[in-house]
């Protein structure tokens, strides 16, 4: 019996960020569990790109 995970990313991020990289076409065809583990790495690391840019931006006065 697995036990399904909260998700951290709200699902606008996670389908922006797929078509910012390139697999969007395959989440809409086969759902997230189509994506390579690859794209979803990527993914992760896009996301942190991101988070940490905001939180830059935030502390500058």
């Amino acid at each position: 019996m697995g036990r399904r995970r909260r998700s951290v990313m709200s699902e606008q991020l996670k389908y922006e960020l797929a078509k910012d990289l390139g697999f969007y076409d395959t989440v809409q065809q086969e759902g997230w569990g189509g994506i390579k583990a690859k794209d979803a790495g990527n993914m992760v690391k896009r996301a942190i790109q991101l988070a940490e840019q905001a939180a830059s931006k935030s502390q500058q006065p």
